[in-house]
């Protein structure tokens, strides 16, 4: 969580903002990133908000 923060503050951006625009609550995108939410809406949300804070999807 820390390291996406910090990657879209880089970004000029952060995931309040990313989530503001597109209508997504910000605890459904922190669940995402967790892994908390596991199943195939929460893993794409977690490739969207790697990929918009330019971080690479961990193995």
């Amino acid at each position: 969580m820390i390291k996406v923060r910090a990657a879209l503050l880089l970004q000029n951006t952060t995931l309040a903002a990313w989530c503001r625009q597109r209508s997504i609550h910000p605890s459904a995108a922190r669940q995402a990133i967790y892994g908390t939410w596991a199943g195939p809406k929460g893993r794409a949300m977690r490739a969207s908000i790697l990929k918009a804070a330019g971080l690479k999807e961990a193995a």
